[in-house]
């Protein structure tokens, strides 16, 4: 399938798991991709290796998520490499593990300007563009946003906000022409669950184990790229403001 020649994507977090197969799966089907992400070395290696796989323009950029100026930047230096913009994806996160009478203020803060703010303050920029080209938006949240995570109050916190902000998005730019869609993932085999790794000897195993996927194995990267793909391309044309889990049935019940 070729569904997004002559298209232009921006993914953050770009430099590795589930940005990096989106941004492959998407330069496989044609577009021009941008990847953003803090690890700018990742990201140059990441954007190389789909060049020479894909024959497609893939260019790296750096940028701290947690800076609105940078996020901004980003924007505007993407579009001016690529000429225009017809899809983002708000893929950059973070999770830490704390309980929650113990979580220092900061932390808080860092993983909501991470995971929640960055989305808004890069979809601000992307905006004019977007709605320009008719384009959309993907919001990679979690399973995280649907249901509670212990010790991951912020990352739950984080994660609603971004399906929120995901419908209200949608309802307000529908007649626009823009569509924004989430999904919600629920264990993937990622650099960002292994960084985590082991979950602290403090936690309650009991309680984590209650969310393991029904089917009893992670996710792919590539199964969440592939639900990218679906959600950015025309065959989701008349789908918006959509929060679509990729779970493993860990959200079902």
């Amino acid at each position: 399938m070729i569904r997004f020649a002559g298209k232009a994507v921006l993914v953050t977090g770009a430099a590795s798991g589930i940005g990096r197969a989106t941004a492959a799966r998407l330069a496989a089907e044609g577009a021009s991709t941008a990847l953003a992400d803090l690890d700018l070395a990742g990201a140059q290696a990441a954007a190389t290796a789909l060049a020479a796989a894909h024959g497609s323009v893939a260019l790296a950029f750096g940028y701290n998520a947690a800076d609105p100026a940078q996020c901004m930047k980003l924007v505007a230096d993407a579009v001016a490499a690529l000429g225009r913009l017809d899809v983002l994806v708000n893929n950059a996160g973070i999770m830490l593990w704390d309980r929650t009478h113990e979580c220092d203020p900061a932390r808080w803060g860092k993983v909501l300007d991470v995971n929640l703010n960055a989305a808004f303050h890069v979809t601000r920029a992307a905006l004019p563009f977007l709605l320009e080209t008719k384009g959309n938006i993907v919001n990679i949240s979690s399973a995280a946003g649907l249901q509670g995570v212990p010790y991951a109050a912020a990352y739950c916190a984080s994660k609603a906000g971004l399906l929120g902000f995901t419908r209200a998005l949608a309802v307000e730019y529908a007649d626009a022409g823009l569509r924004v869609n989430a999904i919600c993932p629920g264990a993937v085999d990622t650099p960002l669950i292994r960084a985590n790794a082991p979950i602290p000897d403090w936690a309650n195993l009991q309680k984590i184990s209650r969310l393991a996927p029904k089917t009893g194995k992670l996710s792919d990267a590539k199964e969440i790229a592939a639900a990218v793909a679906y959600l950015a391309s025309a065959d989701a044309c008349n789908i918006t403001g959509i929060a679509l889990p990729v779970d493993g049935g860990q959200t079902a019940g």
